[in-house]
């Protein structure tokens, strides 16, 4: 099939690009990266440099699309909120668009179980569980707002899906795994109510295997929302002990009570504000609820009406992070 991929050089759309190349469909990936799109264009995958808020060159990339994955979104812990509007909702209005004009057969699109973060323990959450009335910051705010957008795309007659992806890591993160690493070595690794947080992981060719079993899902799919996990809820300094087992360093963590980190943090962020910082805090609200709550999904949706099966453990996750970094870094 003609397949696009936006946020193509980003994590998971990469990921998604060459696997989707691989099984010898004809792939053109967009994004912003472009020195990811030159190794991209080097296995033969079309890059065409774009911009979510871009929406002439979006509707542009959807001409001859059988199918279009979109990946592309602004996912980040800080910066304003018209920086996450913009690539989040007006990047998922201009995907649609581009759909629509150029009559695509299915549009694929990741979300996020961000949208069900309200800074509390929460057990096997489903696909139909309320959400906050509040989002926990402008990533999860934007990012439900976008699937508001799909929404009203499915009920004018597209046909889409939606995913919701826990905590994707392996080989070549570049955000989660790195962020704890660095912590750990500056001796700044908050280790918050003890670590007991029990968290859901996810392993990128997990995700991109859910996202493949979406090309040939069945219609009774179209127009719902699958949350996607390893389906093995671990506690948060299990995961750390073992991460940091196989890289061969000590863990270096802090213990902090969570009021006391909640307030720090506040500080910390009210202080970026006044200054009008555009870097990223070293220590969000966000962050410390990540850190100090349990989440957890229920992915048996995905289980029973897509087929999922994770075929790839959390250790053995962490065992190929381990063993990438180790030949990339020493």
């Amino acid at each position: 099939m003609k397949v696009l991929v936006t946020g193509g050089t980003g994590f998971l759309g990469k990921s998604l690009s060459i696997a989707l190349h691989k099984l010898g469909h004809e792939v053109t990936a967009t994004g912003r990266n472009e020195r990811i799109g030159a190794e991209l264009s080097e296995r033969g995958i079309t890059f065409i440099p774009s911009r979510l808020e871009d929406t002439v060159q979006m509707v542009r990339n959807c001409e001859g699309q059988e199918m279009v994955f979109h990946c592309g979104a602004l996912s980040s812990l800080w910066g304003s909120y018209n920086d996450f509007y913009e690539s989040n909702v007006t990047g998922t209005r201009n995907v649609i668009k581009g759909c629509v004009a150029n009559g695509v057969e299915r549009l694929i699109h990741v979300s996020t179980p961000s949208i069900y973060f309200d800074f509390a323990d929460r057990y096997h959450i489903a696909e139909s569980t309320p959400l906050p009335r509040k989002a926990a910051n402008w990533y999860a705010e934007t990012k439900r707002l976008a699937e508001q957008e799909i929404d009203q795309a499915y009920e004018s007659g597209l046909p889409v899906m939606t995913i919701r992806p826990r905590a994707i890591f392996g080989p070549g993160d570049p955000t989660i795994i790195p962020r704890l690493i660095e912590a750990n070595r500056q001796g700044r690794l908050p280790l918050i109510r003890g670590g007991q947080a029990v968290v859901d992981l996810t392993y990128i060719h997990n995700v991109v295997d859910a996202l493949l079993l979406c090309m040939s899902a069945p219609s009774e799919a179209l127009g719902r929302k699958y949350n996607i996990t390893n389906d093995e809820p671990i506690r948060f300094i299990d995961a750390l002990n073992y991460l940091f087992e196989r890289l061969g360093e000590p863990v270096r963590a802090r213990r902090i009570p969570y009021p006391a980190a909640y307030m720090a943090a506040g500080c910390i962020e009210g202080l970026a504000r006044l200054t009008g910082s555009s870097k990223e805090p070293l220590l969000t609200r966000y962050t410390v609820g990540l850190l100090s709550k349990s989440q957890t999904l229920d992915i048996s949706a995905a289980r029973e009406q897509l087929g999922y099966r994770p075929r790839v453990s959390v250790k053995e996750g962490i065992d190929a992070y381990a063993a990438w970094y180790k030949e990339n870094h020493d």
